[in-house]
């Protein structure tokens, strides 16, 4: 079993409650969600104690990296958060809210135990759970990509521009580029439309990258970014643009 949450004396309290039980062993307490990717990736506990609201990497961020296929058994822990309770109540996913007795604690852990003893499968309800939650909390704050066997959490706000390949977006952040296994047309609704906007069919960019737009050949116009990249605008994203950056057309 793994306790995960950024506030001591919730891991403590946790722990504490825990030793009471028969038949179960702790095997570590994160302090943080990237701590605790790493947890769950290497010692694979049965169940964690996640907290939801934590600084940088949150809750629900693990469960995204780990995936939800792969994710023990969970009971959330979390402050008074009134979308993230809405969904668990939808989902029918158990949650302590803090502070919480040992009444209640004992309760969750027992449905925990008859959950796992009877492998109810939870990916389904984790998976509806991010979604909503998502949902509820707008649009994208941070990408959670794989790079050389880390997972990196990125600003939205960090992404310079996005170009598509397939089934496949890149995202290019500075100097560096990171792929994310998704469409641009699954991406571009989840991205905040006053900032992010796409240009071409296979191009998203930020707008608070752009330097200059330029004419091109036969009519065209290409975007420079801050940076000296320059890309493309279609004719058919035109007008969009323009309204966005507060030109008027006619």
């Amino acid at each position: 079993m793994l306790i995960v949450d950024d506030e001591p004396w919730a891991r403590k309290r946790i722990a504490t409650l825990l030793k009471a039980e028969a038949n179960i062993e702790i095997v570590g307490l994160s302090a943080g969600g990237a701590e605790a990717i790493r947890a769950i990736a290497e010692r694979i506990p049965d169940l964690v104690f996640l907290d939801v609201q934590m600084p940088e990497v949150d809750g629900f961020d693990v469960i995204e990296a780990i995936g939800c296929e792969r994710m023990p058994l969970v009971i959330f822990a979390t402050a008074y958060d009134k979308y993230a309770i809405q969904a668990f109540d939808a989902q029918a996913i158990d949650y302590l809210l803090k502070p919480f007795d040992e009444e209640r604690f004992k309760k969750a852990l027992n449905r925990a135990r008859k959950e796992f003893k009877e492998k109810v499968p939870s990916a389904a309800a984790l998976q509806g759970l991010l979604e909503r939650v998502q949902r509820a909390q707008g649009f994208l704050r941070r990408l959670m990509v794989k790079s050389g066997g880390r997972v990196l959490f990125l600003r939205a706000g960090d992404i310079d521009w996005i170009e598509a390949s397939a089934n496949y977006v890149t995202l290019h952040t500075g100097k560096d580029c990171h792929i994310l296994r998704t469409t641009m047309n699954a991406l571009e609704p989840k991205l905040d439309p006053v900032q992010f906007v796409r240009i071409h069919r296979s191009t998203i960019v930020n707008l608070d990258r752009v330097r200059e737009m330029q004419p091109w050949f036969r009519g065209e116009q290409v975007l420079i970014l801050k940076d000296g990249t320059q890309l493309n605008v279609g004719r058919s994203f035109r007008n969009k643009l323009f309204q966005l950056m507060g030109n008027a057309v006619s």
